[in-house]
């Protein structure tokens, strides 16, 4: 018996000796392919709004998922900044790049502004990885800004600008920079060619420069607007897009895959629709954002065993509420709207201008129906026809039109009541054109997901990336 016992503990032993270096040995697996996806404005009911409305398209009551909603890690987390409950992208921008917490309006300092703090992305350079850091907004914004510039304020995109250079990172992507030139300062431009990189204008050009290239930055056309990428909903054939964008990174950043890349890729324009309470515009961006996001997901397919994605957003925006009081949803009325608020509102101002304010109803009638389905799509009710009809007759009488002001646009007062007409018939609502303080979510698939679960803050997530990159 004694024999036996000691051939059985023999033999365990063996077992724990062979296995234990086998399990350490996939615990360490270092993140040598990292994705870190941002949804600006992008709160738990955008996500599951979504889902909600491509299940509606579908006629179905319940969700449609999303890809990266299927991710194994599913988890939500706090969004407060230094000083305030409420943040603002750039605080929480820098909370998600460099795990600090920092006062609103500020870029990657500390939040006495006295000295700056450094992102996982400069981590990631000083480990040797290639880096990229990617948007469909200006490359200057606030989000992609948190991830190589220094400035007290967001608002300082010259200088954040300035600061790009100086990163040194491999690949940068958006619609452009906001702000290239300063009195009696050198352009942007030039500060760009001296430290190497290439420019590349839309997609096609970056395929004929990348190759060649060491570092560069990629935007849209010379004439387009260096603000933004155009929301997805008003895309055009020739558009750049996020996906574009997002591929190119990948495609750049693999080159030399020796070291691994790290890239952030922000869908910026979630937050602009939400803060024009344009519900339709903001369902689109984030069904494009799962475009982006994959182009890592068949990444992450070829390389399982090295590859992490983490998707996110910076603070929900817009206090976006599915619901009006009835058991029941309409959202797939959403789909009859064909443009943006913004881009509804240009066609608005088109009109009147070559009509010479001698618009008829029945030619606004049309207009809202071609663009927004109103009564061709969605029978309306007296009210709401009485309210299109009174901002119709002040938007085309010869008065100067005051414009419906947010963030991030100014829309004729017609198009934004019409808006919100489309928003009522889907029984959603919107409790500001801000952000709040809700929880936002938190999605991961690859090498080290799990060390993502448990309740967090916008500062770990960071933190658990880096030690992930560090293994």
């Amino acid at each position: 018996m004694k024999k036996l016992f000691g051939l059985l503990s023999v033999v365990l032993l063996a077992v724990i000796c062979f296995t234990q270096p086998v399990d350490a040995a996939k615990k360490e697996k270092r993140a040598k392919y990292v994705f870190y996806f941002i949804g600006d404005g992008m709160g738990i009911n955008q996500v599951n709004g979504t889902e909600m409305y491509l299940a509606e398209r579908a006629g179905k009551i319940g969700v449609e998922p999303l890809n990266f909603t299927t991710f194994p890690v599913r988890n939500f987390v706090t969004t407060y900044s230094a000083y305030n409950s409420v943040t603002c992208s750039a605080a929480a921008g820098t909370a998600l790049a460099t795990g600090e917490k920092t006062k609103n309006g500020t870029i990657a300092m500390d939040k006495e502004h006295k000295v700056p703090v450094y992102s996982i992305a400069t981590k990631a350079k000083e480990l040797g990885m290639k880096v990229g850091i990617a948007t469909n907004n200006s490359i200057d914004h606030a989000t992609p800004a948190c991830f190589y510039a220094h400035q007290p304020d967001r608002n300082m995109t010259y200088e954040i600008a300035t600061d790009l250079p100086k990163a040194g990172f491999d690949f940068y992507a958006g619609a452009g920079f906001v702000k290239p030139e300063k009195k009696d300062s050198v352009n942007i431009y030039t500060l760009f060619d001296r430290a190497g990189y290439t420019i590349a204008r839309g997609n096609d050009d970056f395929r004929k420069k990348a190759a060649k290239a060491d570092k560069i930055i990629f935007m849209q056309e010379q004439g387009c607007d260096m603000g933004s990428l155009p929301y997805a909903i008003d895309r055009k054939p020739g558009d750049l897009s996020l996906e574009e964008i997002t591929q190119g990174a990948i495609d750049f950043l693999s080159k030399d895959k020796k070291n691994g890349f790290f890239v952030m890729i922000e869908c910026g324009l979630i937050d602009w629709a939400c803060h024009s309470n344009d519900a339709a515009a903001m369902f689109n961006e984030v069904i494009d954002f799962q475009k982006s996001i994959q182009k890592a997901i068949d990444f992450y397919k070829q390389h399982p065993d090295e590859t992490l994605i983490v998707v996110t957003a910076d603070h929900e925006t817009g206090n976006f509420a599915l619901g009006t009081g009835k058991y029941e949803l309409n959202l797939k009325a959403l789909q009859h709207q064909m443009v943006s608020k913004g881009q509804l509102s240009k066609k608005i101002s088109a009109l009147r201008t070559t009509h010479h304010y001698a618009v008829t109803w029945e030619d606004v009638k049309k207009l809202l129906s071609d663009n927004l389905g109103l009564w061709t799509k969605e029978e309306l009710k007296e009210s709401y026809e009485k309210d299109l009809r009174h901002r119709y007759d002040k938007a085309f009488s010869n008065g100067e039109q005051e414009m419906v002001k947010s963030l991030y646009a100014e829309d004729e007062p017609l198009a934004n009541t019409a808006v919100q007409i489309l928003n009522r018939i889907a029984r959603i609502s919107w409790g500001s054109g801000g952000h709040s303080a809700g929880y936002v979510p938190l999605f991961v698939l690859g090498v080290g997901a799990e060390n993502f679960n448990g309740k967090l803050d916008n500062t770990d997530i960071p933190r658990q990336i880096e030690a992930l990159m560090k293994r």
